[in-house]
């Protein structure tokens, strides 16, 4: 069996076998960023199933040039399949017998589907897997639910995190179906986050992409002033973003000393060049504009960047990680949860509103 012959690494890559291998669910969605496995475990999962209990695998997945930005649909003829099979020998073509593969295809126990052309069509004693679907409309997944036929199963991929990060406010299929998925019967929901990605040159653009975020945020007078001091007072170190929090302070009444005004994001490595030796640069900066500063350097470990901010000095001692859970920023805290929360929930709401201003993403907190 294909699935055997690959190795989960991480948690989350563990809980997508036991998923997959579960019968009892009907659907599966798992939704992380890239290079996490999401469709390496799903394909071999298929492949493996046209072998033994179902007719078909229909792989359902939009075919986009990455420069072009353009969708190729059937239209476009062999090469919509081209592609197609170009996408399945990248992502498992390292564990299979391409052969075998080209021979399920030719036999029609692999199909390649255009999510534009669905109508019309149920898919019965199938594995359907639609991967990608952040790139999707939210009626081009409704529809493939509708087509679900009798003795088939459906595993939905997707990326609500990288979407998160897109500049443009559009509606994301990804975090959608997740949602939906959470509360339905028969469904299974797997999320993987930073800690799940295995393949380095994602966690590098993952993390690309996040600085790209916040150097492109539109700077408040404040915060333009706070980026020229440090300029002035720290020239040799790399600046991303400046981000204020004086207002968000007063309105969930956070009056803690531990809570500096602002933040100053640095890229990695830079937070020595931007504090000085015995903090001498910092301090200038404060005195130039008046603020109480703090530095913190970009990484895609954030618990220190949830320790700068929480009115709680000691709180980050019960913070166990920091992670992606669908499209929201999750703390797990380990007893203290009432110390993280706050009371009327003032301290999360406030650490909401601050990383939603720098990042564009929201905050949750779990007990664990």
């Amino acid at each position: 069996m294909l699935l055997e012959k690959i190795t989960p690494l991480t948690r989350g890559q563990k809980e997508i076998v036991k998923a997959l291998k579960n019968p009892d669910y009907e659907i599966i969605g798992i939704f992380g960023p890239t290079g996490t496995g999401k469709s390496l475990f799903s394909l071999a999962y298929g492949i493996d199933a046209v072998s033994s209990d179902y007719k078909r695998f229909i792989v359902v997945k939009p075919v986009i040039d990455v420069v072009t930005g353009e969708e190729l649909t059937l239209a476009d003829g062999e090469k919509f399949l081209e592609l197609a099979k170009a996408y399945v020998l990248d992502v498992i073509g390292q564990f299979v017998d391409w052969s075998e593969v080209e021979r399920l295809i030719s036999d029609g126990k692999i199909v390649f589907v255009d999510p534009h052309y669905l109508k019309g069509r149920t898919f019965d004693d199938s594995v359907v897997f639609l991967d990608e679907i952040q790139t999707l409309k939210p009626e081009s997944v409704v529809e493939i639910l509708i087509r679900m036929g009798r003795n088939s199963r459906l595993i939905v991929a997707g990326d609500p995190i990288f979407q998160s990060f897109k500049m443009e406010e559009t509606q994301d299929p990804a975090s959608m179906v997740r949602d939906i998925l959470t509360g339905e019967e028969n469904a299974k929901v797997v999320d993987l986050g930073i800690k799940d990605i295995v393949r380095e040159g994602a966690k590098r653009g993952l993390r690309l992409l996040i600085e790209y975020r916040m150097r492109s945020r539109e700077l408040s007078e404040v915060e333009k002033e706070i980026f020229e001091s440090a300029k002035v007072h720290s020239p040799d170190a790399d600046v991303i973003t400046v981000v204020e929090f004086c207002e968000e302070k007063e309105r969930f009444e956070i009056t803690s000393e531990h809570t500096p005004d602002a933040l100053i994001i640095v890229k990695q490595g830079h937070y020595g060049r931007l504090v000085g030796r015995g903090g001498e640069r910092i301090k200038a900066i404060e005195e130039d504009v008046g603020k109480r500063i703090r530095g913190v350097e970009l990484t895609l470990d954030f618990r220190e960047l949830i320790r700068s901010i929480h009115p709680v000095s000691w709180i980050w001692k019960h913070i166990r990680d920091v992670d992606f859970v669908g499209q929201y920023l999750t703390v797990e805290v380990k007893g203290e949860i009432g110390a993280f929360v706050g009371q009327r929930g003032l301290h999360v709401r406030f650490l909401d509103a601050v990383i939603r201003k720098l990042m564009g993403v929201g905050v949750r907190a779990v007990e664990v």
